[in-house]
Protein backbone atom coordinates (compact mmCIF):
# COMPACT_ATOMS: atom_id res chain seq x y z
CA UNK A 1 0.00 0.00 0.00
CA UNK A 2 1.36 3.41 -0.98
CA UNK A 3 2.31 5.71 1.86
CA UNK A 4 0.39 9.00 2.14
CA UNK A 5 2.15 11.80 0.28
CA UNK A 6 2.88 14.79 2.53
CA UNK A 7 4.07 18.05 0.99
CA UNK A 8 5.86 20.46 3.35
CA UNK A 9 6.23 24.06 2.23
CA UNK A 10 8.86 26.22 3.89
CA UNK A 11 10.92 23.04 4.24
CA UNK A 12 14.19 24.91 4.78
CA UNK A 13 13.01 26.51 8.01
CA UNK A 14 13.64 25.00 11.42
CA UNK A 15 10.15 23.51 11.68
CA UNK A 16 10.25 22.26 8.10
CA UNK A 17 13.61 20.55 8.51
CA UNK A 18 12.53 18.80 11.70
CA UNK A 19 9.27 17.59 10.17
CA UNK A 20 10.76 16.43 6.87
CA UNK A 21 13.36 14.34 8.68
CA UNK A 22 11.01 12.93 11.31
CA UNK A 23 7.98 12.09 9.16
CA UNK A 24 9.92 10.42 6.35
CA UNK A 25 9.82 6.98 7.97
CA UNK A 26 6.03 6.92 7.93
CA UNK A 27 5.03 9.13 5.01
CA UNK A 28 6.19 9.98 1.50
CA UNK A 29 7.49 13.45 2.37
CA UNK A 30 8.22 16.10 -0.27
CA UNK A 31 9.84 19.35 0.86
CA UNK A 32 9.50 22.57 -1.11
CA UNK A 33 10.82 26.06 -0.48
CA UNK A 34 11.58 29.29 -2.27
CA UNK A 35 15.30 28.60 -1.76
CA UNK A 36 17.07 25.28 -1.62
CA UNK A 37 20.03 26.51 0.46
CA UNK A 38 22.17 23.74 -0.94
CA UNK A 39 19.68 20.96 -0.13
CA UNK A 40 19.15 19.04 -3.36
CA UNK A 41 16.19 17.11 -1.94
CA UNK A 42 14.20 20.35 -1.68
CA UNK A 43 12.14 21.40 -4.70
CA UNK A 44 12.31 25.13 -5.47
CA UNK A 45 8.75 26.51 -5.47
CA UNK A 46 7.44 30.06 -5.15
CA UNK A 47 4.10 29.64 -3.37
CA UNK A 48 3.07 33.20 -4.24
CA UNK A 49 2.56 31.89 -7.80
CA UNK A 50 -0.59 29.79 -8.07
CA UNK A 51 0.60 27.64 -11.01
CA UNK A 52 3.76 26.73 -9.15
CA UNK A 53 1.71 25.90 -6.06
CA UNK A 54 -0.59 23.66 -8.11
CA UNK A 55 2.33 21.72 -9.58
CA UNK A 56 3.86 21.28 -6.12
CA UNK A 57 0.67 19.70 -4.76
CA UNK A 58 -0.04 17.23 -7.55
CA UNK A 59 -0.71 13.85 -5.98
CA UNK A 60 -0.51 15.16 -2.40
CA UNK A 61 -2.67 13.72 0.36
CA UNK A 62 -1.65 16.20 3.05
CA UNK A 63 -0.17 19.68 2.91
CA UNK A 64 1.82 21.13 5.80
CA UNK A 65 2.02 24.81 4.94
CA UNK A 66 4.91 26.54 6.71
CA UNK A 67 5.85 29.02 3.99
CA UNK A 68 6.05 32.51 5.49
CA UNK A 69 8.56 35.20 6.27
CA UNK A 70 9.89 35.63 9.82
CA UNK A 71 7.58 37.06 12.46
CA UNK A 72 9.60 40.29 12.81
CA UNK A 73 9.06 41.25 9.17
CA UNK A 74 7.12 44.46 8.37
CA UNK A 75 3.61 44.52 6.95
CA UNK A 76 4.85 45.07 3.40
CA UNK A 77 6.63 41.70 3.49
CA UNK A 78 3.64 39.98 5.09
CA UNK A 79 1.32 41.48 2.48
CA UNK A 80 3.51 40.55 -0.51
CA UNK A 81 4.60 37.10 0.66
CA UNK A 82 2.81 35.47 3.59
CA UNK A 83 -0.80 36.17 2.68
CA UNK A 84 -0.69 35.27 -1.03
CA UNK A 85 1.46 32.19 -0.32
CA UNK A 86 -1.06 30.92 2.26
CA UNK A 87 -4.05 31.66 0.01
CA UNK A 88 -2.42 29.91 -2.95
CA UNK A 89 -1.62 26.90 -0.76
CA UNK A 90 -5.28 26.52 0.16
CA UNK A 91 -6.53 27.07 -3.40
CA UNK A 92 -3.98 24.69 -4.88
CA UNK A 93 -4.88 22.11 -2.25
CA UNK A 94 -8.55 22.44 -3.18
CA UNK A 95 -7.82 22.00 -6.87
CA UNK A 96 -5.51 19.03 -6.26
CA UNK A 97 -7.99 17.21 -4.02
CA UNK A 98 -5.70 17.27 -0.99
CA UNK A 99 -7.29 15.48 1.96
CA UNK A 100 -6.05 17.81 4.72
CA UNK A 101 -4.13 21.04 5.12
CA UNK A 102 -2.13 21.81 8.25
CA UNK A 103 -1.62 25.55 8.24
CA UNK A 104 1.04 27.13 10.44
CA UNK A 105 -0.58 29.88 12.44
CA UNK A 106 1.21 31.35 15.45
CA UNK A 107 0.88 31.99 19.17
CA UNK A 108 1.41 35.64 18.23
CA UNK A 109 -2.24 35.93 17.10
CA UNK A 110 -3.02 36.24 20.82
CA UNK A 111 0.31 37.76 21.77
CA UNK A 112 -1.07 40.95 23.33
CA UNK A 113 -2.58 38.96 26.19
CA UNK A 114 1.00 38.83 27.41
CA UNK A 115 0.69 42.49 28.38
CA UNK A 116 -1.93 41.50 30.95
CA UNK A 117 -1.67 39.96 34.40
CA UNK A 118 -0.64 37.25 35.09
CA UNK A 119 0.77 36.44 31.66
CA UNK A 120 3.21 39.37 31.64
CA UNK A 121 4.69 38.13 34.91
CA UNK A 122 4.96 34.57 33.64
CA UNK A 123 6.76 35.46 30.41
CA UNK A 124 9.09 37.66 32.45
CA UNK A 125 9.86 34.83 34.87
CA UNK A 126 8.31 36.65 37.85
CA UNK A 127 6.44 33.77 39.44
CA UNK A 128 6.16 34.95 43.07
CA UNK A 129 2.63 34.47 44.38
CA UNK A 130 1.45 32.61 41.28
CA UNK A 131 0.12 29.07 41.15
CA UNK A 132 0.44 27.66 37.62
CA UNK A 133 -2.55 25.39 38.22
CA UNK A 134 -4.77 28.42 38.88
CA UNK A 135 -3.72 30.53 35.90
CA UNK A 136 -6.52 30.84 33.38
CA UNK A 137 -5.52 29.23 30.11
CA UNK A 138 -5.93 31.19 26.88
CA UNK A 139 -8.06 29.07 24.54
CA UNK A 140 -9.05 29.31 20.91
CA UNK A 141 -12.54 30.63 21.74
CA UNK A 142 -11.04 33.87 23.08
CA UNK A 143 -10.68 36.96 20.91
CA UNK A 144 -7.51 37.24 18.84
CA UNK A 145 -5.09 39.98 19.91
CA UNK A 146 -2.29 39.99 17.34
CA UNK A 147 0.98 41.51 18.50
CA UNK A 148 2.64 42.30 15.15
CA UNK A 149 2.03 42.67 11.40
CA UNK A 150 3.07 39.03 11.08
CA UNK A 151 0.39 38.03 13.59
CA UNK A 152 -2.25 40.07 11.73
CA UNK A 153 -1.34 38.07 8.65
CA UNK A 154 -1.75 34.82 10.56
CA UNK A 155 -5.21 35.90 11.72
CA UNK A 156 -6.10 36.38 8.06
CA UNK A 157 -4.69 32.94 7.24
CA UNK A 158 -6.92 31.36 9.90
CA UNK A 159 -9.88 33.16 8.34
CA UNK A 160 -8.94 31.85 4.91
CA UNK A 161 -8.68 28.35 6.32
CA UNK A 162 -12.20 28.55 7.75
CA UNK A 163 -13.50 29.86 4.43
CA UNK A 164 -12.01 26.94 2.49
CA UNK A 165 -13.26 24.45 5.06
CA UNK A 166 -16.83 25.72 5.19
CA UNK A 167 -17.23 26.77 1.54
CA UNK A 168 -15.21 24.06 -0.22
CA UNK A 169 -15.15 21.15 2.24
CA UNK A 170 -11.37 21.22 2.62
CA UNK A 171 -10.18 19.87 5.97
CA UNK A 172 -7.99 22.60 7.51
CA UNK A 173 -6.23 22.52 10.87
CA UNK A 174 -4.49 25.72 11.94
CA UNK A 175 -1.71 25.26 14.47
CA UNK A 176 -0.77 28.14 16.74
CA UNK A 177 2.77 26.97 17.32
CA UNK A 178 4.57 28.03 20.46
CA UNK A 179 8.28 28.80 20.63
CA UNK A 180 10.36 26.37 18.63
CA UNK A 181 14.05 26.84 17.90
CA UNK A 182 16.93 24.85 16.49
CA UNK A 183 18.11 23.88 19.98
CA UNK A 184 14.72 22.46 20.96
CA UNK A 185 14.98 23.91 24.48
CA UNK A 186 14.46 27.25 26.27
CA UNK A 187 16.84 30.00 25.22
CA UNK A 188 15.00 32.84 26.99
CA UNK A 189 12.78 33.13 30.06
CA UNK A 190 9.52 33.31 28.08
CA UNK A 191 10.18 29.86 26.66
CA UNK A 192 9.51 28.22 30.03
CA UNK A 193 5.86 28.93 29.27
CA UNK A 194 5.79 28.86 25.48
CA UNK A 195 8.23 26.16 24.37
CA UNK A 196 7.25 23.35 22.05
CA UNK A 197 10.03 20.83 21.72
CA UNK A 198 10.89 19.06 18.50
CA UNK A 199 9.47 15.81 19.86
CA UNK A 200 6.18 17.36 20.90
CA UNK A 201 5.84 19.21 17.61
CA UNK A 202 6.23 15.92 15.77
CA UNK A 203 3.61 14.35 18.04
CA UNK A 204 1.21 17.21 17.34
CA UNK A 205 1.65 17.21 13.58
CA UNK A 206 1.40 13.45 13.34
CA UNK A 207 -1.81 13.55 15.40
CA UNK A 208 -3.23 16.13 12.98
CA UNK A 209 -2.31 14.09 9.91
CA UNK A 210 -3.97 10.97 11.33
CA UNK A 211 -7.01 12.75 12.81
CA UNK A 212 -10.47 11.56 11.72
CA UNK A 213 -11.83 12.95 8.49
CA UNK A 214 -14.72 14.67 10.29
CA UNK A 215 -12.54 17.64 11.28
CA UNK A 216 -13.38 20.26 8.63
CA UNK A 217 -11.84 23.20 10.50
CA UNK A 218 -9.94 23.31 13.75
CA UNK A 219 -7.50 25.63 15.51
CA UNK A 220 -5.13 24.21 18.14
CA UNK A 221 -2.30 25.61 20.22
CA UNK A 222 0.98 23.80 19.80
CA UNK A 223 2.91 23.84 23.07
CA UNK A 224 4.67 21.33 25.29
CA UNK A 225 3.44 20.22 28.73
CA UNK A 226 5.24 23.10 30.40
CA UNK A 227 4.54 23.81 34.06
CA UNK A 228 3.97 27.50 33.25
CA UNK A 229 2.07 26.95 30.00
CA UNK A 230 -0.87 29.36 29.68
CA UNK A 231 -2.39 28.13 26.40
CA UNK A 232 -5.18 25.57 26.54
CA UNK A 233 -4.55 22.29 24.70
CA UNK A 234 -7.43 20.26 26.11
CA UNK A 235 -9.26 20.45 22.79
CA UNK A 236 -6.24 18.99 20.98
CA UNK A 237 -6.02 16.23 23.56
CA UNK A 238 -9.70 15.43 23.21
CA UNK A 239 -10.14 15.72 19.46
CA UNK A 240 -6.88 14.46 17.95
CA UNK A 241 -5.17 12.69 20.85
CA UNK A 242 -2.26 15.11 21.22
CA UNK A 243 -0.29 14.24 24.36
CA UNK A 244 2.80 16.40 24.88
CA UNK A 245 5.43 14.83 27.11
CA UNK A 246 8.13 17.45 27.53
CA UNK A 247 8.28 20.21 30.14
CA UNK A 248 10.60 23.20 29.73
CA UNK A 249 11.42 22.95 33.44
CA UNK A 250 13.73 20.07 32.58
CA UNK A 251 16.17 22.70 31.29
CA UNK A 252 15.71 25.26 34.09
CA UNK A 253 18.98 24.60 35.92
CA UNK A 254 21.00 24.46 32.71
CA UNK A 255 19.39 27.70 31.51
CA UNK A 256 20.11 29.53 34.77
CA UNK A 257 23.76 28.45 34.77
CA UNK A 258 24.20 29.42 31.12
CA UNK A 259 22.35 32.72 31.53
CA UNK A 260 24.36 33.61 34.60
CA UNK A 261 27.63 32.90 32.82
CA UNK A 262 26.58 34.97 29.81
CA UNK A 263 25.48 37.87 32.01
CA UNK A 264 28.82 37.82 33.84
CA UNK A 265 30.73 37.90 30.56
CA UNK A 266 28.69 40.85 29.31
CA UNK A 267 29.19 42.64 32.59
CA UNK A 268 32.95 42.11 32.53
CA UNK A 269 33.06 43.43 28.99
CA UNK A 270 31.18 46.57 30.02
CA UNK A 271 33.69 47.30 32.76
CA UNK A 272 36.11 48.61 30.13
CA UNK A 273 33.64 51.21 28.92
CA UNK A 274 31.33 52.32 31.71
CA UNK A 275 32.16 55.13 34.17
CA UNK A 276 33.59 54.20 37.55
CA UNK A 277 30.34 54.95 39.36
CA UNK A 278 28.58 52.20 37.37
CA UNK A 279 31.10 49.52 38.28
CA UNK A 280 29.49 48.90 41.65
CA UNK A 281 26.16 48.26 39.94
CA UNK A 282 27.87 45.95 37.49
CA UNK A 283 29.33 44.03 40.38
CA UNK A 284 25.87 43.63 41.89
CA UNK A 285 24.48 42.30 38.64
CA UNK A 286 26.89 39.41 38.80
Amino acid sequence: MARPRVVVTGANGVVGQVLCASLADEFDVVGVDLRRNGRKEIARVDMTRIRAAERALEGADVLIDLASAHWLQPWAKVYRNNIPAAWNALEAARRAGVRRVLSASSNHVTGLYERDEPYDRIVGGRYDGLDPARVRKIDTSMAVRPDSPYAVGKVMVEGAGRYYAESHGLSVICLRFGSLNAAGRPTEVRHFATLITHRDMIRLVRSCILAPADAPFRVFYGVSANTWRFWDIEDARREIGYEPRDDAEAWRKQFEVTSGTSATRRCNSLRRYVPNRLRTLCGRLR
